[in-house]
Protein backbone atom coordinates (compact mmCIF):
# COMPACT_ATOMS: atom_id res chain seq x y z
CA UNK A 1 0.00 0.00 0.00
CA UNK A 2 2.97 2.71 0.83
CA UNK A 3 4.21 2.02 -2.62
CA UNK A 4 0.72 2.83 -3.76
CA UNK A 5 0.78 5.96 -1.49
CA UNK A 6 4.24 6.88 -2.94
CA UNK A 7 3.42 7.03 -6.28
CA UNK A 8 0.19 8.08 -6.72
CA UNK A 9 0.01 11.75 -7.84
CA UNK A 10 -3.02 13.85 -9.73
CA UNK A 11 -2.82 12.93 -13.53
CA UNK A 12 -5.01 15.62 -15.42
CA UNK A 13 -3.34 14.66 -19.02
CA UNK A 14 -4.84 10.99 -20.57
CA UNK A 15 -4.11 8.68 -23.43
CA UNK A 16 -6.72 7.62 -25.81
CA UNK A 17 -6.59 3.83 -24.62
CA UNK A 18 -9.76 2.44 -23.21
CA UNK A 19 -10.06 1.08 -19.96
CA UNK A 20 -11.09 -2.50 -19.99
CA UNK A 21 -14.77 -3.85 -18.77
CA UNK A 22 -12.97 -6.28 -16.61
CA UNK A 23 -11.09 -3.03 -15.03
CA UNK A 24 -14.44 -1.12 -15.06
CA UNK A 25 -15.62 -3.92 -12.94
CA UNK A 26 -12.79 -3.75 -10.39
CA UNK A 27 -13.17 0.05 -9.85
CA UNK A 28 -16.92 -0.64 -8.90
CA UNK A 29 -16.23 -3.24 -6.80
CA UNK A 30 -13.48 -1.37 -5.02
CA UNK A 31 -15.59 1.98 -4.86
CA UNK A 32 -18.59 -0.45 -3.62
CA UNK A 33 -16.03 -1.81 -0.81
CA UNK A 34 -15.70 2.01 0.82
CA UNK A 35 -16.24 2.18 3.98
CA UNK A 36 -19.50 4.23 5.48
CA UNK A 37 -20.25 5.44 8.81
CA UNK A 38 -22.52 3.30 10.81
CA UNK A 39 -22.64 0.99 7.68
CA UNK A 40 -25.45 3.09 5.78
CA UNK A 41 -23.81 3.91 2.23
CA UNK A 42 -25.28 6.81 1.76
CA UNK A 43 -23.42 6.55 -1.55
CA UNK A 44 -24.24 6.24 -5.39
CA UNK A 45 -22.10 6.89 -8.19
CA UNK A 46 -22.60 7.21 -11.99
CA UNK A 47 -19.70 5.83 -13.97
CA UNK A 48 -19.75 8.09 -17.25
CA UNK A 49 -17.89 6.47 -20.25
CA UNK A 50 -19.89 8.28 -22.94
CA UNK A 51 -17.14 10.81 -24.63
CA UNK A 52 -20.30 13.70 -25.43
CA UNK A 53 -21.37 13.41 -21.34
CA UNK A 54 -17.68 13.42 -20.19
CA UNK A 55 -16.90 16.74 -22.83
CA UNK A 56 -20.17 18.43 -20.79
CA UNK A 57 -19.16 17.71 -17.42
CA UNK A 58 -15.88 19.27 -18.17
CA UNK A 59 -17.60 22.33 -18.20
CA UNK A 60 -19.18 21.63 -14.80
CA UNK A 61 -16.71 24.40 -13.49
CA UNK A 62 -15.29 27.72 -14.74
CA UNK A 63 -11.85 26.47 -13.56
CA UNK A 64 -10.46 22.76 -13.34
CA UNK A 65 -12.72 19.97 -14.75
CA UNK A 66 -12.03 20.46 -17.94
CA UNK A 67 -9.59 17.43 -18.39
CA UNK A 68 -12.37 15.15 -17.71
CA UNK A 69 -12.99 15.48 -21.47
CA UNK A 70 -9.82 13.55 -22.36
CA UNK A 71 -10.12 10.66 -19.82
CA UNK A 72 -11.63 7.99 -20.52
CA UNK A 73 -14.17 7.42 -17.20
CA UNK A 74 -15.87 10.01 -15.13
CA UNK A 75 -17.34 8.81 -11.75
CA UNK A 76 -19.53 11.17 -10.48
CA UNK A 77 -20.02 10.73 -6.54
CA UNK A 78 -22.91 11.52 -4.92
CA UNK A 79 -24.64 11.27 -1.48
CA UNK A 80 -27.90 11.31 0.34
CA UNK A 81 -27.72 14.02 2.90
CA UNK A 82 -31.29 12.62 4.30
CA UNK A 83 -29.44 9.33 5.08
CA UNK A 84 -26.49 10.08 6.86
CA UNK A 85 -24.96 13.31 8.01
CA UNK A 86 -21.60 11.59 6.77
CA UNK A 87 -22.25 11.69 3.70
CA UNK A 88 -19.24 13.84 2.61
CA UNK A 89 -17.11 12.10 4.69
CA UNK A 90 -18.50 8.87 3.28
CA UNK A 91 -18.06 9.83 -0.30
CA UNK A 92 -14.92 11.24 0.35
CA UNK A 93 -13.60 7.94 1.27
CA UNK A 94 -15.16 6.24 -1.60
CA UNK A 95 -13.51 8.83 -3.95
CA UNK A 96 -10.03 8.01 -2.75
CA UNK A 97 -10.64 4.46 -2.49
CA UNK A 98 -11.58 4.22 -6.39
CA UNK A 99 -8.33 6.56 -6.79
CA UNK A 100 -5.47 4.16 -4.84
CA UNK A 101 -7.64 1.50 -6.84
CA UNK A 102 -7.23 3.25 -10.33
CA UNK A 103 -3.29 3.57 -9.33
CA UNK A 104 -2.61 -0.24 -8.45
CA UNK A 105 -4.43 -1.02 -11.66
CA UNK A 106 -1.97 1.70 -13.65
CA UNK A 107 -4.58 4.52 -14.19
CA UNK A 108 -4.21 7.63 -13.40
CA UNK A 109 -6.86 9.70 -11.49
CA UNK A 110 -7.98 13.21 -10.62
CA UNK A 111 -10.32 14.71 -7.85
CA UNK A 112 -12.57 17.33 -9.47
CA UNK A 113 -14.44 19.18 -6.57
CA UNK A 114 -17.74 19.67 -7.14
CA UNK A 115 -20.23 20.53 -3.89
CA UNK A 116 -19.54 24.42 -3.10
CA UNK A 117 -18.13 25.20 -6.70
CA UNK A 118 -19.68 27.60 -9.33
CA UNK A 119 -20.58 26.69 -12.97
CA UNK A 120 -21.31 30.29 -13.67
CA UNK A 121 -22.36 33.36 -11.57
CA UNK A 122 -25.98 31.82 -11.69
CA UNK A 123 -25.68 28.25 -11.57
CA UNK A 124 -23.80 25.55 -9.20
CA UNK A 125 -21.21 23.28 -10.39
CA UNK A 126 -23.63 20.61 -8.21
CA UNK A 127 -26.68 21.71 -10.16
CA UNK A 128 -25.21 21.97 -13.58
CA UNK A 129 -24.19 17.91 -13.31
CA UNK A 130 -27.55 17.39 -11.90
CA UNK A 131 -29.14 18.18 -15.01
CA UNK A 132 -26.91 16.62 -17.22
CA UNK A 133 -27.02 13.45 -15.33
CA UNK A 134 -30.26 13.79 -14.53
CA UNK A 135 -29.93 13.08 -11.12
CA UNK A 136 -32.79 13.49 -9.01
CA UNK A 137 -33.10 16.46 -6.25
CA UNK A 138 -32.75 14.41 -3.05
CA UNK A 139 -29.16 13.37 -3.67
CA UNK A 140 -26.26 15.74 -3.28
CA UNK A 141 -22.87 16.12 -6.03
CA UNK A 142 -19.55 15.73 -3.66
CA UNK A 143 -17.22 15.35 -7.47
CA UNK A 144 -16.60 13.45 -9.73
CA UNK A 145 -13.18 11.66 -10.32
CA UNK A 146 -11.61 11.56 -13.16
CA UNK A 147 -9.90 8.35 -14.82
CA UNK A 148 -7.57 7.13 -17.61
CA UNK A 149 -4.61 5.94 -19.04
CA UNK A 150 -1.88 8.35 -17.96
CA UNK A 151 -0.08 10.57 -20.67
CA UNK A 152 1.60 12.36 -18.24
CA UNK A 153 4.51 10.90 -15.80
CA UNK A 154 5.13 12.91 -12.17
CA UNK A 155 6.87 11.73 -10.07
CA UNK A 156 6.28 10.72 -6.60
CA UNK A 157 6.70 12.96 -3.74
CA UNK A 158 9.88 12.43 -1.88
CA UNK A 159 10.23 11.46 1.44
CA UNK A 160 11.81 14.42 2.49
CA UNK A 161 9.59 16.72 1.02
CA UNK A 162 6.91 15.29 3.79
CA UNK A 163 5.26 18.01 5.90
CA UNK A 164 6.24 15.77 8.78
CA UNK A 165 6.46 18.89 11.23
CA UNK A 166 2.22 19.30 10.81
CA UNK A 167 2.33 15.84 13.05
CA UNK A 168 2.19 16.10 16.70
CA UNK A 169 2.75 13.29 19.62
CA UNK A 170 -0.05 13.08 22.37
CA UNK A 171 -0.65 16.72 22.34
CA UNK A 172 -0.74 19.36 19.77
CA UNK A 173 2.73 21.36 19.59
CA UNK A 174 4.49 18.08 20.74
CA UNK A 175 7.18 16.73 18.35
CA UNK A 176 7.35 13.45 17.46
Amino acid sequence: MIEILRERRSIRKYSEKSIEPDTIELLKEAILRSPSSRGINPWCFVFVDDKEILRKLSLAKEHGSSFLKDAQLGIVVCGDEKRSDCWIEDGSIASIIVQLQAQYLGLGSCWIQIRNRMHSKEKTAEDYVKEVLNIPPHLRVLSIISIGYPDEKKRGIKKEELEYEKIYRNRFGERW
